[in-house]
């Protein structure tokens, strides 16, 4: 039985006449965490904005569940956490959590919520103060937890661990797992590559717009015959530049 909750079929899209991604390939199964590798400005984020509706490409075809990305019962089932994350400051913790829940017809328990908070060591009694008062750290740790209890299937992560400490980077791995054996798909993004080498089933390495990887995070680093991700990236990085610097000779 098929398994796949996504596929991108030769994805292109461009910025006026920037072209900025060059025909992407993608599968991406139920519950698996999926990852995006790629320097700024690779194209991850152009790809999730097309995943998402916000962007539209120039040629290529999106399925999820088998069916549009634009279907109501597909909007319904995705969840989006920004990198950038910035939660309206009038608002509670909780009141976020509810209202973000709510926006897909779900109700969420205050006990369910504050064992979130617990499980990423947010004080449950930051949950009643305005978002205002949050550090970075707390507002990114809210935005996961409201993404999470969305209850939705899919979750579109860019960056999740952006402001985290070491101890908060470890507590939402641990979370991610916990999602992910609930049959739950999560697609991420991150530049911290050690975590993604530990939590992701698949990546795809994306580089000027183009995939030059896809698969496991170990079947890479066997290809590029380096010990760690981050070395085998970097070697996909150096490959290119003196690729194009013989071309520009």
């Amino acid at each position: 039985m098929d398994n796949t909750v996504l596929t991108v079929d030769g994805l292109k899209a461009a910025y006026a006449s920037k072209q900025v991604l060059h025909g992407l390939n993608i599968d991406v199964r139920k519950a698996e965490t999926y990852g995006l590798i790629g320097l700024n400005g690779a194209g991850k984020t152009t790809l999730i904005k097309i995943l998402l509706g916000l962007k539209d490409e120039t040629s290529g075809d999106i399925a999820i569940f088998g069916q549009g990305r634009t279907d109501k019962s597909v909007k319904s089932e995705i969840s989006y956490l920004p990198e950038r994350f910035d939660p309206p400051w009038f608002l509670t913790g909780g009141e976020f959590i509810k209202f973000s829940a709510e926006l897909y017809g779900r109700q969420v328990d205050r006990v369910v919520m504050e064992e979130y908070a617990v499980s990423l060591a947010l004080d449950p009694a930051v949950l009643s103060r305005k978002v205002q008062t949050y550090s970075k750290g707390m507002r990114q740790k809210l935005g996961l937890i409201a993404t999470i209890l969305t209850g939705c299937s899919i979750l579109i992560l860019d960056e999740p661990m952006s402001g985290l400490d070491p101890l908060a980077r470890a507590l939402v791995k641990n979370i991610l797992l916990k999602v992910k054996g609930e049959g739950r798909t999560i697609i991420l993004s991150s530049h911290i590559l050690a975590d993604m080498d530990e939590i992701c089933d698949r990546i795809s390495v994306i580089h000027n717009g183009i995939i030059h990887f896809a698969g496991t995070p170990s079947g890479f680093k066997e290809e590029m015959g380096e010990a760690s991700l981050e070395q085998s990236f970097l070697h996909i990085v150096a490959r290119e530049a003196a690729m194009s610097d013989r071309s520009a000779a």
